[in-house]
């Protein structure tokens, strides 16, 4: 998908995969089989619930389903999104993308963590608008394979608890 932000400089040889302009906000990503999504509709008003709140609730929520398979992950500063720690702490291989847009107070759209997937569609773009950006999924930094349905179900209770 091609956020409104996204420029079709950011898509490399994309061969039979469809590009679909949309209008959240972010660059460009790909979504495929493997991925949990989440697209909480919330009014943010009636929660008085920032952006940023909501944005930082995502990510916690995947952080701490990563945390549930021995996978370390972080937040980037001024990049959305979560990332696996390398062996320093910082910020790596991306594991989950977060785009929304916000209408009349309300959100749309959301996340996607990247559970167990064939990563090579990624190679294809500049994921989120950065060349080089590398992605990966849990089950590759897991190590172990994941069941995609037992694993969105967590991240489901996951965001569920970060938005209480």
């Amino acid at each position: 998908t091609l956020g409104l932000a996204g420029r079709r400089e950011h898509l490399h040889d994309v061969g039979a995969i469809p590009v679909v302009a949309t209008e959240r906000g972010g660059q460009v990503t790909y979504h495929g089989p493997g991925q949990a999504v989440a697209y909480p509709l919330l009014d943010l008003r009636r929660r008085a619930m920032s952006v940023r709140c909501l944005v930082d609730a995502l990510e916690q929520a995947a952080i701490d389903v990563c945390a549930c398979f021995g996978v370390t992950a972080v937040r980037r500063p001024k990049a959305p999104g979560v990332y696996v720690a390398d062996a320093g702490g910082l910020p790596g291989a991306k594991i989950a993308s977060i785009g929304l847009k916000i209408s009349r107070g309300c959100s749309l759209h959301g996340i996607a963590l990247n559970v167990a997937m064939d990563l090579t569609p990624f190679e294809r773009i500049d994921p989120c608008g950065y060349a080089g950006q590398t992605m990966t999924d849990l089950a590759r930094e897991a190590r172990r394979p994941l069941d995609l349905e037992r694993t969105a179900a967590l991240f489901g209770r996951m965001i569920e608890d970060r938005l209480k």
